[in-house]
């Protein structure tokens, strides 16, 4: 996500063996290298005050987490910089300020696809030597979406896979298919409702959905080498899914705006069968006033013969190059992912930690009953394409996605369109 969601971001067990860093080209570029070198060997044993910068605070666990840490460091207060909930937004607010070499962003919270431009840039501070941060106990897909050139750039805090949330007093038995869930949209109408929705807004969100989308029909964004390999009849089947599914009603007409909040609103007012979202959405849907707080289920994203494959979501926090109090900021790190906090994310707020032994913690278990359903999720997921380019690669997918589905493109010419842009996004990076 992303998204936050996201935190985003799960069960990630053995087979998070995904690796992030294997999507995308890039690997040998060096981006600002000399900037950051200079920058990363200053304040090295700073202390001080420092902020912390996040996109805004929805599962409401940040706040404690702050609390917490400031009255047990009074000469080393945090403060949190909140930024809104859109991913575009929070990612252009973090360029601003590394470009203007802002000291006080830092720590900063990077969605997991971009910490490569970030680093490749020079703008984070390796992790490494006296900065080191002990990763074993990590789930390893979440080290891997932080590290960049084998260096490791930023702190996993919170990892995350999709999840289908469905009306259970409605569907007894969730879909295992795409074919099967628009056959169910039937018991949308009856109940005039609507079927389906994900984020299909122009924005990171709509990567997402239509990067799962293809995937889990079979296709790709990019090969295995990194190059755009979307001209396939796997991945027009998948984009085709979401434009019939929006021409013909089963996903409503307003879904074309959706972004996280509002397709979770939608489905916790009683006005969706169907949702995909993140895990977050959790302790939002069992809250005071959710219409469905005893009447949903938690199912694995339907693909075309099973499970289908989500895109692997969350964040990591990082030190900025620019910082003047790294010292500081290095002990937050460490307080960020040790279990008590992880657990605190997990109970509190619905997100997925990146310490593995937290998945058969019974507690945790017990406050998140759709671990198992994650574990499939991430078990099956692809990540984004992983590169310095990626503002231009998402652009690429998100502006013909939005095309194709709003129908004001046919699919094919959306994907050959797409194609083209990827083309041009990842020139670069070959």
């Amino acid at each position: 996500m992303g998204m936050r969601k996201k935190i985003v971001p799960l069960a990630m067990a053995s087979a998070m063996a995904l690796s992030l860093a294997a999507c995308g080209g890039g690997g040998s570029s060096s981006g600002g290298g000399g900037q950051q070198n200079s920058d990363a060997s200053a304040n090295m044993e700073g202390r001080g005050p420092i902020t912390y910068v996040q996109g805004k605070d929805n599962s409401n666990v940040v706040a404690p987490m702050i609390a917490k840490w400031n009255a047990a460091h009074p000469n080393e207060k945090v403060t949190f910089k909140e930024q809104s909930d859109n991913a575009d937004q929070q990612h252009d607010d973090l360029v601003k300020n590394f470009q203007v070499k802002n000291p006080n962003y830092d720590v900063v919270s990077v969605d997991v696809v971009w910490t490569a431009e970030f680093a490749a840039k020079g703008w984070l501070q390796p992790l490494k030597d006296t900065m080191a941060l002990d990763t074993s106990k990590m789930i390893p897909s979440t080290v891997k979406a932080a590290t960049y050139n084998n260096t490791l750039y930023a702190a996993p805090q919170s990892s995350d896979g999709a999840i289908l949330w469905y009306r259970k007093d409605l569907v007894p038995t969730p879909p295992k298919t795409w074919d099967e869930m628009m056959k169910d949209c039937n018991i949308a109408k009856k109940n005039n409702m609507g079927c389906y929705a994900g984020q299909f807004a122009k924005y990171e969100g709509l990567t997402v959905n239509a990067s799962e989308a293809i995937n889990s029909a079979g296709g790709k964004i990019l090969d295995d080498s990194g190059k755009p390999a979307v001209n396939s009849d796997q991945a027009k089947q998948g984009l085709q899914n979401l434009a019939d599914a929006y021409k013909n009603g089963d996903i409503p007409k307003e879904a074309i705006t959706y972004q996280e909040e509002q397709s979770r609103a939608a489905f916790q007012n009683g006005n969706l069968l169907f949702l995909r979202n993140w895990p977050y959405v959790y302790n939002l849907l069992k809250g005071t006033g959710s219409k469905v707080a005893d009447k949903f289920g938690m199912a694995p994203l339907p693909g075309k013969d099973g499970p289908g494959a989500s895109s692997l979501g969350g964040h990591s926090s990082a030190i900025s190059v620019y910082s003047k109090n790294k010292a500081t900021a290095h002990d937050f790190l460490n307080f960020v992912t040790s279990e008590e906090q992880q657990k605190a994310f997990a109970i509190n707020g619905s997100l997925a930690p990146v310490l593995g032994s937290l998945y058969t913690d019974s507690a945790v278990v017990k406050e998140l009953p759709y671990l198992p359903v994650l574990k499939t999720s991430i078990d099956n997921a692809v990540p984004r394409p992983v590169t310095p380019f990626y503002p231009a690669v998402t652009k690429a997918i998100q502006d013909n996605a939005y095309a194709a589905i709003k129908g004001d493109k046919d699919v094919s010419t959306a994907l050959d369109d797409m194609n083209k842009a990827l083309t041009a996004a990842t020139a670069g990076s070959q």
